[in-house]
């Protein structure tokens, strides 16, 4: 085979790449984006019905959605290599649908308004990271270690401030950390499911459980971002 024809070769096959990576990002943001419209119509249809609200706020109901995505996650990072991608499917979606609950009882505390405005200034900072996420060049996970150490850290300050310290200076400072690490996150897990598209991507069936997964990841970002936001910059009933 000739240099030439080995260029060409190359050539086609970095354009199949690409134009399959592409594919397989615009299936993760469709996932992102409809698990966060289901999210936003289930927080819609309980707020705005007076049984579902007292049935999923004001019941001790509530507890069970709040901690359900926790489940979920877990279950899900645990074992999708063994799930269907039927299955993680159906466990997405029920993890979105659990949040919508959570975010109908953000109604109870902050005006409308400040809903609106947080979500818009989250979707811009979500999308400028993720952004710069798939255009770098730059390796990103040698962060990889320290954005999971500081999230543990955030996890844990938040849980001492709210059960010891109830210092609403202290909350501000974990609120503006959380805020940083959750868009370096979005920045890392954007890349990340490009490494892994190259990695695993040529298999179907993982290639839709990557898709899933990488939609879990990008989705709890954006929610994190939205929620740091909310706490920070929202306006109280």
């Amino acid at each position: 085979m000739s240099l030439f024809e080995k260029q060409t070769v190359s050539s086609v096959s970095g354009v199949a790449i690409d134009q399959g990576l592409r594919a397989h990002l615009l299936r993760v943001y469709q996932y992102m984006m409809l698990g966060l419209a289901l999210t936003a119509s289930t927080a819609f249809l309980i707020t705005s019905n007076t049984f579902l609200f007292n049935l999923f706020i004001l019941s001790p109901l509530r507890t069970v959605f709040v901690f359900a995505p926790l489940g979920i996650a877990f279950f899900l990072g645990a074992r999708v290599g063994r799930l269907t991608s039927q299955t993680a499917q159906i466990m997405f979606w029920a993890y979105a649908f659990c949040m919508g609950v959570s975010v109908a009882f953000l109604s109870v505390a902050y005006v409308g308004s400040s809903l609106v405005r947080s979500f818009f200034m989250a979707a811009c900072v979500f999308g400028s990271m993720s952004l710069y996420g798939y255009t770098t060049k730059r390796d990103l996970s040698r962060f990889s270690s320290i954005l999971t150490m500081a999230l543990l850290s955030v996890i844990i300050a938040g849980l001492a401030n709210v059960f010891f310290f109830r210092s609403s200076a202290f909350q501000f400072l974990v609120s503006c950390v959380s805020l940083l690490v959750f868009t370096g996150l979005t920045a890392y897990d954007t890349q990340n499911m490009r490494n892994l598209y190259y990695s695993y991507g040529d298999k179907g069936n993982v290639q839709e459980k990557l898709a899933i997964m990488g939609a879990l990841n990008l989705y709890l970002n954006f929610l994190n971002i939205f929620y740091t936001l909310l706490h920070l910059f929202g306006e109280r009933k």
